[in-house]
């Protein structure tokens, strides 16, 4: 596993992340508690030293299992997790105030449930679930961020931009206020190198990259007669002809595939690691399995600039969440 700084704070985190939102249930159907613990394990075991959940992913059932894995390990890991919006609308409206999504009390009652789930006395990074850029010019959540700061409750706060939106958290790196984005990056989505990378890269901005395999799409899994258990939230992202569009996208990029990277998911993550703004990646994980193979990928290799020029002609346009 290698490591890398994450922007200006003191952390340095493994390349390859642990995405916890399956392991948390409810909307990922099949996950099973021993099984995501194994997980959870195997991934310290591989070298991994960055866990990635929220408050909302399971109600807190994330946070706690990950609580019960790091009560068992002695390895210094860092956790960021996420404060879900009180109005509870994604992704975040620029025309509703702030103080309707994350007013002060509610940014310390929240940070307080995650410390009791995740049994620790202080969170690495804490982060905003939505976010836009038009909130820096309103009062109060700044100085709750700040609150926690200093009674040491959190070591780090960022953002977690809204989806396929990027450019959204141009002020808050630009002001400083945030140590840390986190954005939607991977080889359909690659806006993040038009404006919030270099941006990033020049005020020092740790950077988490999420949804490195399109929710599956760049796994070259999801065919056009994949199913999904029954209220899996797949079936809404992947309704209709999506997933005959993923497919036919996909075929191209298999023949891309060779030395540099023999599998999708390895194509996908090494895609990531190659941009220099990228600080992690937190593909999510369920199995040991899925573990392993991702870990591998941190080996230090990155992708030439003839595949990544290659890979730029595989932009696409999409939401794929409204």
């Amino acid at each position: 596993m290698q490591y890398r700084k994450l922007g200006k704070t003191e952390l340095q985190v493994s390349e390859i992340g642990f995405g916890a939102w399956g392991i948390g249930g409810e909307m990922w159907k099949g996950s099973n508690d021993d099984e995501s613990i194994q997980a959870l394990h195997a991934a310290i075991d591989e070298g991994v030293t960055f866990i990635d959940t929220a408050l909302a992913y399971g109600d807190g059932h994330s946070e706690q299992l990950i609580g019960k894995v790091l009560k068992d390990r002695n390895e210094k890991i860092a956790v960021a997790t996420k404060i879900p919006p009180k109005n509870w609308k994604w992704p975040a409206q620029g025309d509703i105030p702030v103080a309707e999504v994350f007013p002060h009390d509610y940014i310390i009652e929240a940070t307080e449930k995650s410390l009791r789930n995740l049994g620790v006395e202080r969170i690495d990074v804490q982060q905003f679930h939505v976010w836009h850029d038009n909130f820096m010019e309103q009062n109060g959540w700044q100085d709750a961020a700040a609150k926690l700061k200093e009674e040491h409750k959190i070591r780090f706060f960022g953002v977690s931009v809204n989806d396929h939106e990027p450019q959204n958290a141009i002020k808050v790196v630009e002001q400083g206020v945030a140590d840390t984005v986190q954005v939607i990056y991977n080889i359909f989505d690659q806006s993040p190198e038009n404006d919030i990378f270099p941006a990033c890269m020049k005020h020092n901005t740790g950077m988490i990259v999420r949804v490195p395999f399109d929710e599956g799409g760049l796994t070259g899994k999801i065919t056009p007669e994949t199913t999904f258990p029954e209220r899996d939230w797949r079936n809404r992202y992947f309704r209709g002809e999506r997933k005959q569009q993923v497919w036919d996208r996909i075929q191209k990029l298999e023949k891309l595939l060779g030395d540099e990277a023999q599998t999708l998911p390895e194509l996908a993550l090494r895609f990531c690691l190659s941009h220099p703004a990228v600080s992690t990646v937190i593909p999510g994980m369920r199995t040991v399995k899925n573990v392993r193979a991702n870990c591998a990928v941190s080996d230090g290799r990155l992708l030439s600039d003839e595949l990544r020029n290659e890979l730029k002609k595989h932009r696409w346009q999409r939401n794929f969440y409204e």
